[in-house]
């Protein structure tokens, strides 16, 4: 903040200030960081009984040609820019008060004015993002509804379809982690350039462009362009996720095919298994039968070697059925006892 220059006032015609700034321009250009925003904003007195006749006059100060003005509050000061960079890398602005203004209200004004500029061209940074992700978005779209008809037809395995659908998520995620800062900042500071036009309180000079219609028609788009992006970043994860949804239900519907083919196949082979058991069964109680049978056999041939008075082939022959008979019902009570003793544990 310095005075004015020597004939630099609102009667001069687009007048030089670099040459009479106190700081010089070494010192400027030697700040450090990135340039966001380098506005000259000359603060002059004039009575504003005329806003025409003072508009005329900033209007010649800033160069000529078309302006922005706004009458602010109830008339106490004019706004008056182009919203342009000059060649010398500042835009300009002037702010019109009538004499006797306070300092507090020139100060006050001229914030809201520089802060107004600011956070719009802050706000802007989020539309060249907006813009560079327009093809990736579109790529990244084909390549997701490519997936979804190539899972419809059923035409590929379900490991090709979910490695093409993550490329296609990873993408869209990066896309999302780098970008969503971006957007939110430039949604953030578009709020603050509203509600610093409507601190202002503008009125319009017949004739004449108001700061808040130029930002309604320039930065409104930009910043549609930018809520529009984010929600098609927002919109294509959705549906990803949903694609994804119908994938591993897809999977899922395979994985439970297979395992009921696999149950069917352990049923079958227990239904074999205990087929096989039968006849083992069968055979075990013959060939019990058998034996049992034979040592009636010898005992009855031992018996009547002894002297007793018996026919061993006939005591073998009618001990048959009582052989089997038993035998039948030993095996029985060994399945029941085991039967208990399982269901037990």
């Amino acid at each position: 903040m310095q005075p004015l220059p020597e004939g630099t006032g609102l009667g001069a015609e687009e007048p030089d200030l670099l040459s009479g700034m106190l700081v010089g321009t070494d010192w400027l250009a030697g700040i450090p960081g990135r340039t966001m925003a380098a506005v000259q904003t000359a603060l002059v007195e004039h009575s504003l009984d005329d806003a025409p006749a003072a508009l005329a006059l900033a209007q010649r100060w800033l160069g000529g040609g078309t302006v922005v003005a706004s009458l602010m509050g109830h008339g106490h000061s004019l706004a008056v820019t182009k919203f342009k960079l000059r060649d010398d890398g500042f835009e300009r602005m002037v702010l019109v008060m009538p004499p006797g203004t306070t300092e507090t209200r020139a100060g006050r004004v001229s914030q809201r004015l520089l802060e107004m500029e600011i956070y719009r061209l802050m706000a802007l940074r989020g539309l060249p993002v907006a813009k560079s992700l327009a093809a990736p978005l579109a790529e990244a779209e084909r390549a997701l509804a490519d997936v979804t008809a190539r899972l419809d037809a059923h035409q590929e395995s379900e490991q090709v379809l979910l490695d093409t659908l993550i490329s296609v998520a990873a993408k869209v995620e990066r896309a999302t982690a780098e970008s969503m800062y971006r957007f939110s900042a430039t949604l953030a500071y578009d709020g603050l350039v509203r509600q610093r036009i409507a601190e202002m309180r503008e009125k319009a000079i017949p004739g004449t462009q108001t700061l808040g219609e130029f930002m309604q028609r320039r930065l409104s788009p930009a910043m549609a362009t930018v809520a529009a992006t984010a929600q098609r970043l927002n919109a294509l994860s959705a549906r990803i996720e949903r694609a994804s949804s119908l994938l591993r239900t897809r999977v899922d519907i395979a994985t439970e095919h297979q395992n009921q083919q696999l149950l069917a196949k352990l049923t079958r082979g227990q239904d074999l298994q205990l087929s096989l058991q039968t006849t083992v069964e069968g055979l075990s109680i013959a060939a019990i039968s058998y034996y049992v049978i034979s040592l009636v056999l010898y005992g009855g041939k031992a018996a009547k070697a002894a002297g007793l008075p018996l026919n061993p082939e006939m005591l073998a022959g009618a001990s048959i059925p009582l052989v089997l008979w038993a035998v039948w019902k030993a095996t029985q009570r060994v399945h029941a006892r085991l039967h208990g003793s399982s269901g037990g544990h």
